[in-house]
C-alpha cells in the first residue's frame, strides 16, 4: 500500500513529456513577456478614505488598561527591586556583624578598665 516516489529522472522526463503535451518547447523569458508599464501601482488599486473615517475611535477604557497593566508591573518590579534590597543590606550587615561585635568588645573592655583605673585613683 506504500507508494514509493519515483527518482528524479522520472520526475524530469514526467515534466518534459507534459510541456510537449502543451506545446510550449521553449517558454519564454519573463523579461520578454513582462511589460514593466503593464504592472499597476498600489496607489492606482487601493482608494484612500477620508483621513476621519480611516481612524477607528478607540474605546476610553484601552488607555485605562495599559495604565493599570502599566501601573501593576510597576509595582511588581518596586516589590521586587525593594526585596532584592533588602537581601542586599542583610548580607552586608551579616558580612559587617562579627567585626562590628569585636570593635565593641575593645571599646567595652577598654573604657571599663579606663572606669576601673579612675576609681582606684
Amino acid at each position: 500500500m506504500t507508494q514509493s516516489r519515483p527518482p528524479k529522472a522520472h520526475l524530469l522526463d514526467d515534466l518534459e513529456s507534459i510541456r510537449a503535451l502543451l506545446g510550449d518547447q521553449d517558454p519564454p523569458l519573463l523579461s520578454e513577456t513582462l511589460d514593466p508599464d503593464s504592472i499597476p501601482m498600489l496607489s492606482d488599486i487601493v482608494e484612500y478614505a477620508p483621513a476621519s473615517a480611516a481612524e477607528p475611535e478607540v474605546e476610553p477604557r484601552e488607555p485605562a488598561v495599559r495604565t493599570a497593566f502599566r501601573t501593576l508591573a510597576e509595582r511588581h518590579l518596586d516589590h521586587e527591586l525593594r526585596n532584592a534590597a533588602q537581601l542586599i543590606l542583610q548580607e552586608v550587615i551579616d558580612d559587617f556583624v562579627p567585626q562590628i561585635e569585636a570593635e565593641l568588645r575593645v571599646r567595652l573592655e577598654a573604657r571599663a578598665e579606663q572606669l576601673i583605673k579612675s576609681h582606684r585613683s
